[in-house]
Parts: structure tokens; sequence; C-alpha cells
């Protein structure tokens, strides 16, 4: 299958698209766009509704409003001309349990028309080629995590879809299979990709959206959530140097702390803050962490929390 990029148009476009499951609104509204050849994250906290994004782009489950094309196709009713074309990995990904993971691979590789090396090179990609005679059944969870993206990759997809991949692996194979997904990128193929790990978002993502309560509350690079979300610094200083008070009293500094033996002052204005905090302390007993893609992450969902909560207030005081 060739990569990405041979026809024209974006990957994946959602437009207004609204899902229910009783009185809870999974997703509210949501309308964004994914590039091809782009490796677009989405991130939120558990029950954001990223899952059920994912779900309704690959046509496994209808919208209740909104509409979606993907490849340029509406992917509902199931639409078997694109299954060949998607790659999806989910956190419930079925496997043949009594099947060893070579034969099971073999066996997605025969439902896709493929011969047996694709199986191979699949185990190869997921550096799971060690158990490939061992069943699936007494593999480890982290095993059985990469056993599902090589089922996703086995067929060599245009469009890829990962929920959570890295999240029974341990940081050496996340790193891992962090070089994978470089690699599938550098090929023109398109990856829609929910992680809780904000690191691997920061360094793996073009672009991210922010999904919270249903709704995409940010769109953007990484780079540019953390300058437009002012996700403060960090200047970090033995506790015993200054005081939690002198360091409260310098002009910029947003916010004091301590944590495992270190004071932490947040601020916004890192360098004029890090002269004058290195003017008391000296500055070889400071550590400086820039701001993350997780500062910004955090600043954001906690606003949309207090806003939430403040919205609730006010129905409360208006229904008394």
């Amino acid at each position: 299958m060739s990569p990405a990029g041979t026809t024209s148009g974006p990957a994946v476009v959602l437009d207004g698209v609204a899902k229910r499951y009783g009185e809870v609104r999974a997703l509210d509204g949501v309308s964004l766009t994914v590039e091809r050849g782009e490796f677009f994250g989405v991130l939120g906290p558990n029950g954001a509704g990223k899952t059920t994004l994912v779900e309704i782009v690959v046509g496994m489950r209808q919208p209740d409003t909104g509409t979606v094309s993907v490849l340029g196709e509406n992917p509902w009713p199931r639409n078997t001309a694109l299954l060949r074309r998607l790659g999806v990995q989910t956190q419930t990904s079925a496997f043949f349990t009594r099947l060893t993971a070579a034969e099971h691979l073999e066996t997605v590789a025969a439902l896709y028309g493929l011969d047996r090396a694709a199986a191979r090179r699949a185990l190869e990609l997921v550096d799971l080629a060690e158990k490939a005679r061992s069943r699936v059944d007494d593999l480890s969870g982290g095993q059985r995590q990469r056993l599902a993206l090589a089922t996703a990759l086995i067929h060599g997809p245009d469009l890829i879809f990962l929920d959570e991949p890295t999240a029974a692996l341990d940081p050496e194979a996340r790193r891992s299979l962090w070089e994978v997904l470089r690699s599938l990128r550098s090929e023109g193929r398109t990856i829609v990709y929910t992680t809780h790990h904000l690191d691997e978002a920061e360094a793996l993502c073009d672009r991210v959206a922010i999904v919270t309560r249903g709704s995409v509350a940010a769109l953007d690079s990484p780079g540019n959530l953390i300058r437009s979300l002012a996700a403060p610094a960090r200047l970090l200083v033995p506790v015993g140097r200054i005081s939690a008070e002198q360091a409260r009293a310098v002009e910029g500094v947003d916010r004091v702390t301590v944590e495992g033996g270190e004071l932490v002052i947040e601020t916004r204005a890192a360098n004029r803050v890090l002269v004058s905090v290195g003017a008391l302390v000296g500055m070889e007993s400071i550590q400086t962490r820039t701001a993350t893609l997780e500062d910004a992450y955090l600043r954001l969902t906690a606003a949309t929390r207090d806003a939430a909560a403040a919205q609730a207030t006010n129905a409360t005081e208006q229904q008394s």
C-alpha cells in the first residue's frame, strides 16, 4: 500500500460532531482537520471524549450530528473500502489468544491477502521478533501492546489511529516505539494519536488537540500552545538556600512551592527572576526547567474545570 499523500485533500475532517450516551455528552460539536502526512495528537483527561472521537472517525460508531470525512470518504456506515487504508490500534484490541504472536499476525496478514513475510516484518518493526513463538495469552501487557501495534501496521496503511499505544510500556520500550512512529511519519503516513504522556506528544506531534468535556479546548503545535497559554518556567533551588518568603518577594515570581527538597519558583519572566534569585543564592545553585506542554495542558484543563464549576454554581444559585 502506498503512503499517504497520493491523493489530495485533508486526511480527516470533522465538522460539528456530537455524540451522547444517555445523559452523558461524550462529544459536543467537535470540528477539526488533520492534514495528510501529519502526526496529530489528541490529549485530554479520562472521560474527555478522546476514544469516542477515534471510534467515530474509524467508523466504529455513528455520530448523533455533524459530518466526518476520512481520506475523502464517509466512514459510516462501516466503509469497507477504507479498511485497507486504515490501521487501528485501540486499548481493547482483539487477538487470537490461543495462537502464537507469529501465527496471530500471519492470520491477520492472510485476511489482507498478504504472505507470511508481512507478519515477520511487522514483528521486527515493533521489536517483538523474539516472542514470535510465544502464545498471545502468555505475553505481558506491554508485549501485547506492541503486538496490537504490529496488527495495525501489518498492511502498510495510509492513515494510522493509535489509542494510548505506549500505556503499558517501560521507558526504554516507549522511546524505541517513538522511533518506529517517526519512521512511519517520514514515509508520509498520517498518524492520529491519543496519549496521556505529555512529553511524548511534545516530542512527536506536529499539532495537538486538547479535548476536555467533549470539546476541543485548544488546537495548535505544542510550541505555540506553550507560548499562548503562558505556561510558567521553573527555577529549582535547594531548600535552605532561600526562604519561600524571600522567593515570593522577588518581582515576577508567580508561585513558590517545596517539592522533594527543592524550592520550586514558578515564573513567566524567567530571565529577570533568574538574575534576581541568582544574586541571592548564586547561579550555580539554580536549576532551570523551561515550560513544557504538560505545564500548558495542566493550566488549560484547570481553567476549564474552574469555569465548569463556576457555571454549575451559577446554575444552582439561579434555581434556588
